[in-house]
């Protein structure tokens, strides 16, 4: 596939907000995308992320603010003036026609001539690999393959934009990370935008170039996903990026970066990720880095409720200090009610206020 023919630089989002009654679905969203960027809206059900597509592919108004292609306002225009290119969880192909009639439909709509459309859907199925099964209707392929006619579909048309709506949430797990690569390899070929919605954060970790992180219709954070993945700002984005562990203390000591908690009869070095207002804090800690050690003057004393083996590593559930469950990483199996200490390196230990009760 050739690259989009529009020119354009920037995609710019300004204040951006969507109600349904006294809903606020959407709230605020100002963000700046870059041409050839992946960025992935990442969130709990709920959060605003496909509202936010919706309102940038022009399926929903927005309530508030604008949306800009360089200079261009384009939320006043209807979802067929911007062009963009969308593809849907549930794939949204016409059991009745051809992947090939699939692929052109919108050239088709559009009025390009039969020619250019033809030479326009040859080269989109060779970008999604499917030459071989261009006579086939969608009822005679894989999940995988729908999936890549849908991308093929959608950027036949050579869009500015590509959006995609949880497209990967009704493949199997191998699937799935199959598709990763591909919708990847796609991206970097067309040399457009992505914007790529997602519940999973492996998958937005693995695909985007930056993850805009929100809750409740309002961004929480952005970053690369190295950022989100060991530096989020906040506790509810550590919680949802999979610090699994949140161990409440009292704040003992700050030197630098560095916190000391007090736990009970032992303490905790974190590192810290906001200014801490009060004595009441919390640390947030991954499984993976949350590991059973041997000495018995370190860590966190503990009893283990449950372990199992996840190939290179054991993991479990144990009870820690104020009763607190505490999800970690060993090297070999043990018993429910064992007695261990579990410990992490301190920059892996994240403090934050304590949010009240």
């Amino acid at each position: 596939m050739t690259p989009p023919s529009s020119s354009f630089k920037i995609l710019r989002l300004d204040r951006v907000g969507r109600a349904f009654g006294t809903l606020a679905a959407l709230r605020d969203l100002s963000l700046s995308v870059e041409r050839g960027e992946f960025i992935a809206f990442l969130g709990p059900s709920g959060c605003g992320k496909s509202t936010a597509l919706n309102c940038i592919a022009g399926l929903l108004p927005t309530s508030e603010g604008s949306i800009w292609l360089d200079e261009r306002r384009i939320d006043t225009l209807s979802p067929e003036e911007r062009g963009f290119g969308m593809v849907f969880q549930n794939y949204a192909l016409f059991p009745h026609m051809s992947v090939r009639d699939n692929i052109g439909f919108g050239l088709r709509m559009r009025g390009i001539a039969k020619a250019k459309a033809a030479e326009r859907v040859s080269a989109a199925l060779a970008t999604v690999r499917l030459e071989n099964q261009a006579g086939k209707l969608p009822g005679q392929l894989s999940g995988g393959q729908q999936q890549r006619v849908a991308i093929a579909r959608a950027i036949v048309i050579e869009p500015p934009l590509v959006l995609m709506d949880e497209p990967l949430s009704n493949l199997d797990a191998k699937l799935r990370l199959e598709m990763r690569h591909e919708i990847r390899r796609i991206h970097t070929d067309l040399g457009s935008i992505t914007l790529y919605v997602t519940h999973d954060q492996d998958e937005a970790l693995s695909l985007a170039d930056r993850i805009v992180v929100l809750r409740d219709g309002a961004i929480r954070q952005i970053g690369t996903p190295e950022d989100l993945y060991q530096r989020p700002a906040q506790l509810d984005v550590a919680d949802f990026m999979g610090f699994r562990n949140r161990i409440a203390g009292q704040l003992i000591a700050t030197h630098g970066n560095q916190a000391r908690l007090g736990l009970g009869e032992t303490s905790l070095t974190g590192t810290m990720r906001e200014p801490l207002s009060g004595s009441a804090v919390v640390a947030a800690i991954r499984p993976d880095d949350l590991v059973a050690v041997e000495a018995a003057s370190e860590g966190l004393a503990a009893v283990v409720e449950a372990c199992e083996y996840r190939g290179r590593h054991f993991f479990g559930a144990a009870r820690g200090p104020g009763a607190s469950e505490l999800f970690f990483r060993a090297d070999r199996r043990y018993a429910p009610g064992a007695e261990i200490r579990l410990w992490a390196e301190p920059a892996r230990v994240l403090v934050f206020n304590r949010p009240p009760t």
